[in-house]
């Protein structure tokens, strides 16, 4: 009888050590298996045939796996008709143009209908452009036409949090995902960053220097910081803008050189693609990795004369950007240039071929 139970009490002792060795092998292997990248993707200005590109790049943004979508700002030009709205005469379509009034009562509407709604499902977060405060268009106006995409669930908790008494939408924001801090800037008018603004920025940045879970910030605004190769088209523009600018330039620089953290900044605004933005003397031995991508269907500019082979600059393009995170926070980004092709083989059905080429060959300076 005793050997009995101690042959049972050998083999439990057996099965209790086999047990244990497969339960460390696996923590082991969870331990050693890497997190895996992922990706969010990035453009802005979709103005004046943004109907007919921006669903290519959301058919792109899908296929891409991107986690959500960020759009820089300048949905709809609004001081004039978009051509995706009201073509151009000359193209012999026999359409009668738009009356002001009823293309500034669609405008916004006919962007979330077009631009948006091929997203699906995607996560998108939405930046206010200086086109979304032309006159009549107003910031007011703005927050409460864009409301469901400034008031979702994360938004709304990430506000909270920072402060329980906000309960009030603001045209900027923030919100985390995966150890990163995206940070949503509103620079649509010259008197932005405003006081209120900046202290909520500095409030941003300092829990995230504080914070030993927060390894990277990206940063995205509408017009690009101050001292920028695009200076000419940035908030170097106005005294306040230059000012705030260069402020907001500053504390981000801490961020990385004296927190250690990786930054990167992203605008649009000028309708081309740029990278290496702030390799410019205004920064001399304080660049922050920055990129233009103003490339969403608004009318393409010509590029700064200061832009050199470093800056891989293109105009005369359509396209995103689909920026990959590594596990430890590191951000790379490559731009995903449209071909007529691909234009063609998503809005081709929905609008007439005259005016797709007449948007990939003819609308830009």
């Amino acid at each position: 009888m005793l050997r009995e139970l101690a042959t049972r009490y050998s083999r439990f002792q057996m099965r209790c050590w086999f047990g244990l060795i497969l339960l460390v092998g696996c923590a082991l292997l969870a331990q050693d298996r890497p997190a895996r990248s992922w990706k969010f993707a990035v453009s802005g200005d979709s103005r004046n045939c943004g109907d007919i590109v921006m669903p290519p790049i959301a058919a792109g943004v899908h296929k891409s796996g991107a986690a959500f979508y960020w759009h820089l700002g300048d949905f709809r030009a609004i001081y004039r008709l978009d051509e995706d709205m009201s073509p151009p005469l000359d193209l012999g379509l026999h359409n009668k143009p738009l009356d002001t009034r009823t293309y500034l009562r669609e405008a916004w509407p006919d962007f979330i209908a077009h631009q948006i709604v091929p997203f699906g499902d995607l996560p998108i977060y939405l930046m206010m452009g200086n086109h979304e405060a032309v006159l009549p268009m107003t910031r007011e106006a703005w927050l409460v036409q864009f409301a469901d995409w400034l008031e979702t669930p994360i938004l709304r908790a990430q506000r909270l949090k920072d402060d329980p008494q906000d309960h009030q939408l603001h045209a900027y924001y923030h919100w985390m995902e995966r150890n990163i801090d995206f940070i949503s800037l509103d620079n649509s008018t010259i008197d932005q960053f405003d006081p209120d603004q900046m202290k909520w920025l500095h409030a941003v940045i300092g829990r995230d220097e504080a914070s030993s879970e927060i390894r990277t910030i990206v940063v995205g605004m509408h017009e690009a910081l101050p001292g920028s190769i695009s200076r000419e088209h940035s908030m170097g523009e106005s005294l306040l803008g230059d000012k705030s600018g260069r402020e907001a330039y500053a504390a981000l620089w801490h961020a990385h050189d004296a927190a250690h953290k990786r930054v990167y900044v992203l605008a649009s605004h000028s309708h081309y693609y740029m990278d290496n933005i702030f390799e410019t003397g205004d920064w001399k031995g304080k660049v922050l990795p920055g990129w233009i991508i103003g490339t969403a269907g608004a009318q393409r500019h010509k590029l700064p004369k200061e832009a050199t082979p470093a800056q891989h600059a293109q105009t005369n393009v359509y396209g995103y950007t689909i920026a990959t995170v590594t596990p430890d926070g590191d951000v790379s980004f490559a731009f995903e240039r449209l071909s007529l092709d691909e234009i063609r083989a998503i809005s081709g059905q929905a609008y007439p071929e005259p005016l797709i080429r007449w948007c990939y060959e003819n609308n830009h300076q």
